[in-house]
């Protein structure tokens, strides 16, 4: 980044350029006046943040007797010491359809349980009480997941079974390549964002421990989703915004803008959650949620959903959004607030035109293979959005959306009259950037 003793006179930035960089450099400081009208509100606010985690604090998950179905059985870490192949009519019970009919899924699947080469795999147990422990599992020819002697496999336990079906395969150990990629990313980040990227680490793991060690037990404690979901998302909305880009006015008027816009997200989704009937209970693993815990609000759980999907964009465009008005002041501290915000707005439409692009992309990627299960079935547009699982993608990626796109406006309006608002000659970001632009006229005149 070139300095402003280097460049003194920079160029006005074009009105639509696009970028993600989130700061160009310290912000000038605003005045003190200023600074006291930003405290004002900012921390009322996060004093009832901190209230509100300490009111809601849960003090770790609430115990329950498990199921054994799904996610909730006992598992440990089991390791496949051999495998050998076999005749799959040797270790199957299955039976061939009577009338040979193979034109159905389960029939072809039980001629090759008869017919094919299977595999019998036998697994170690090395962790648990148990360790040490070994038993059998068949592989089916056409089974996804095919086993391999030496690889790593978690395995679930069900003690109520009999001894030799208490153990099975439930997963591969993923561990390893998981921390292997974890770590790239981490040193990725360093190397390219260096002491903002190690802050931007610190604020990922800060996010992290409020979702596990706060949202998700205050919820299963019983908890309001709602409420909970606000007071985590605002905790995470303040560590990662001023961890990353420093306790600054700049930064401060992000927050504000990230909170308004939340605010909004939270009232929309909230109206059309209740207006289409959406229950929250869609698949296997929310009818679990609620079969264990039948008391969690699970429409509220949807909308903390929505909330916290949200954040994790909004604090994007937020900062993008200040830095770009920042900068365009520093540029011109002459410009007023309007022509700032006009300014501003423009760069704001592309960033809007991408970001939500991007939000909608994210959301049908994730439901691919349900809508790949529609198009097998040949729904009409129609019936595919009115299902219950569509349409909760459907809410939760137009509230956002929205969210998105009215926090550039309200996010660019702020900063631009923060910073116009700003007193010259008392510290302010005018009198930091007309000092340096007289000095490079000046020194333009020696050299001319």
């Amino acid at each position: 980044m070139t300095s402003p003793q280097s460049d003194p006179a920079p160029q006005p930035p074009q009105g639509h350029s696009h970028g993600h960089t989130h700061s160009h450099g310290p912000a000038a400081p605003v005045s003190r006046h200023l600074r006291k009208v930003i405290a004002a509100v900012l921390i009322p606010f996060a004093t009832a943040v901190v209230v509100g985690l300490i009111a809601f604090w849960p003090g770790g998950a609430p115990d329950h007797e498990r199921t054994g179905v799904g996610f909730d059985r006992q598992t440990q870490d089991g390791k496949v010491v051999q495998v050998v192949k076999v005749d799959c009519a040797d270790v199957n019970a299955a039976q061939v359809p009577p009338t040979g009919d193979t034109s159905t899924p389960s029939g072809r699947e039980a001629v090759n349980e008869q017919e094919g080469e299977c595999a019998k795999a036998t697994i170690e147990v090395t962790s648990g009480d148990d360790k040490g422990r070994k038993f059998v599992e068949v592989v089916q020819p056409d089974a996804p997941r095919q086993l391999k002697e030496g690889q790593g496999v978690v395995v679930a336990y069900a003690p109520d079974a009999p001894r030799d079906l208490q153990y099975s395969v439930t997963d591969v150990d993923r561990k390893i390549p998981m921390a292997v990629l974890a770590g790239i990313f981490a040193l990725a980040v360093v190397l390219v964002g260096r002491m903002r990227g190690v802050m931007a680490l610190v604020a990922l793991a800060v996010s992290f421990g409020v979702l596990t060690l706060f949202i998700l037990p205050a919820i299963l404690k019983g908890s309001n989703p709602l409420v909970v979901a606000v007071i985590g998302a605002s905790a995470i909305m303040l560590a990662a915004l001023y961890l990353c880009h420093g306790v600054t006015a700049r930064t401060s008027v992000a927050v504000v803008g990230t909170l308004i816009s939340l605010l909004l997200i939270g009232l929309l989704g909230s109206l059309f959650i209740g207006w289409a009937n959406l229950s929250g209970n869609t698949d296997d693993n929310t009818g679990l949620i609620h079969g264990l815990y039948p008391d969690i609000d699970m429409s509220g759980l949807l909308l903390a959903g929505v909330i916290i999907g949200s954040l994790g964009v909004l604090d994007d465009v937020t900062v993008t959004q200040t830095s770009a008005v920042w900068e365009l002041h520093q540029a011109d501290p002459r410009m007023g607030w309007k022509g700032l915000y006009r300014a501003g707005i423009r760069i704001g439409r592309d960033h809007i035109a991408s970001v939500v692009n991007t939000l909608v992309l994210a959301y049908a990627g994730a439901a691919l293979p349900l809508l790949l299960l529609f198009s097998i079935a040949q729904s009409s547009v129609g019936t595919v959005a009115n299902s219950e699982l569509i349409a909760e993608e459907i809410v939760r990626t137009l509230v956002g959306s929205i969210g998105l796109v009215a926090s550039v406006p309200v996010t660019t309006v702020l900063a631009a009259l923060v910073v116009s608002a700003d007193r010259p000659g008392s510290g302010g970001a005018q009198a930091a950037t007309a000092a340096p632009a007289r000095a490079g006229r000046g020194r333009r005149r020696k050299t001319g």
